[in-house]
Formats: structure tokens, sequence, C-alpha cells
């Protein structure tokens, strides 16, 4: 039950070219791919077992072999003597995830608009001028996002090494899948690492899109255009701006799932056992 449950929160969906209390998601969705999806920009989630599926093109017959020994290790032995050590542990490795998203959230939310001063990944000045060259003009956009990224891959991966110590250290169960855990992630980190790397890429044609969509609404009005009002409340870079930052955070929740799913994990067996 405990893989079960690790593996729910391991979710990257395939289709790319928080609270507080740990939340129960959907395993087969995520809230990056159903906000790419809401913009049209890559396609929706079908159900049934196309996730394990598409998994399965990831994992070659020697990870499988890994994989396999992993999941066949007797988790048979004796548990932390020390009834406290583990519940201490829990709270330490909660605390610090909510540190770290908290930190990573406040820079995204804190930088994401132009208006911002004083952060540390400085929010692009927009360009306000006629005639815009789009792909200039969302260069700064993207070097913005992949320095987010940089900023999380600093992070998480240090993150999710601790959970998953804390997790060898507690019990035999959780130990296994802390090993479960550092196999997948050696499998498919790579992988996924090329394909959030493409994120800012991506999200140029979201950019396109609306520059068109407010130059054809101004066509069919008649109305001159105004680079002043652009970031003005209801104007297409603000709007920009604003689904800039959400797909940030959608991109950070995704990034966490792993240690999330690990830490619930953690709680659930120290739970079972005051039962």
């Amino acid at each position: 039950m405990a893989a079960f449950r690790f593996l729910r929160f391991f979710r990257f969906q395939l289709h790319l070219p928080m609270t507080r209390a740990l939340p129960r998601t959907n395993f087969h969705s995520s809230r990056l791919i159903r906000f790419l999806a809401d913009l049209s920009m890559v396609d929706a989630v079908e159900p049934g077992n196309a996730f394990a599926e598409k998994l399965g093109l990831w994992v070659d017959f020697t990870d499988a072999i890994t994989l396999s020994a992993v999941h066949n290790t007797n988790a048979a032995g004796p548990t932390d003597a020390s009834a406290g050590m583990p519940s201490l542990a829990g709270v330490a490795i909660a605390d610090e995830l909510n540190r770290i998203r908290t930190r990573l959230e406040n820079s995204i939310t804190k930088s994401g608009s132009a208006s911002a001063g004083g952060t540390r990944i400085a929010f692009p000045a927009p360009v306000l001028e006629l005639p815009m060259d789009l792909t200039a003009a969302y260069t700064p956009y993207r070097r913005y996002h992949a320095a987010h990224q940089r900023d999380m891959d600093l992070s998480i991966p240090p993150l999710r090494a601790n959970v998953r110590q804390a997790l060898t250290s507690a019990s035999p169960a959780l130990k296994k899948l802390a090993a479960l855990d550092a196999a997948l992630d050696g499998i498919l980190s790579d992988r996924e690492e090329k394909l959030l790397a493409k994120l800012p890429l991506l999200f140029k044609s979201r950019f396109v899109q609306l520059f068109k969509a407010h130059q054809q609404r101004l066509s069919d009005t008649g109305q001159a255009d105004n680079p002043a009002v652009w970031m003005h409340a209801g104007g297409w870079l603000a709007r920009f701006c604003s689904d800039l930052q959400a797909v940030l955070l959608a991109e950070l929740d995704l990034r966490l799932q792993p240690a999330l799913g690990l830490i619930e994990a953690f709680n659930q067996e120290i739970e079972d056992r005051h039962e």
C-alpha cells in the first residue's frame, strides 16, 4: 500500500513535448497538464491505463530489472525501537518541504508582475512598443521561466533525497519505498528534465496567441493599438504574465509530488503504528 500511495503522487504525464495538508490528488491528472490543456497547448489526459502504458515506454529492459529487484526486496525486519524518533523525523521533513515550497512559491508570486521589485529573479520589463518582434519580445520571459526552473532544480532534488533518508531510517517497508523512489528517480529524471526544459519554449505559443487575439479584437472594432494599456487589468500582456505565473506554480506543484507522496506514506505508517 505504501508503494501505491507513492506512485499515486509520482504522476508526471507524458503528454508534454497546495495546500499544507499534503493533498490527495487524482492519479490521472496533474495541475500542470490540466492548465496547459485548458490553454489548448497539450492534449487532455485520457483515462484508463494510459499513464502506465506511457510510463512503460520510458523503462527499458535494464530499468525493469532494477525496479523488479527493488520491488522483490524482503521488507521484513525490526522497526526502530525508539517510537518517538520516526514521528520527529516526519515533522522535520514536513517542515523542510513547507519551507522550500513557501520560498519557491514566494519567489514566483512576488516576482510575477512587472511592478514587483526587490526579488532575486526579476520579472522582465515588458516591451511596450510597436511594431513588435514577437521572438525578441518573448525572449526575456523564456529566460525568466528558465531561471525559476533552475531555482527548483537546486532545491527540490536535495529535499527529495532527505525525505528518502528519513524513510530509510523509519521502517523496513518505508526503506523499500525509498529505494523504489531512488530507482525511479534515476530512471526517469533525465527524460523528465528534458521535457520540463521545453516548457519555456512551449509557452511562447501562448504569448503569440494572446497578442494575435488582441490585434484581431482591435481590427474587429476599428480601434488603434495603445501599448501603454497592455499591462492594465484585462490587457493581453497582463493576462500573459498571470498565465506565466500560473504555469510556474503548476510546475512547482508537479516537481514536489514525489516528495509529497513519500511524506504521506511516512505519516500513514506512523498513524498505523499508533492505532
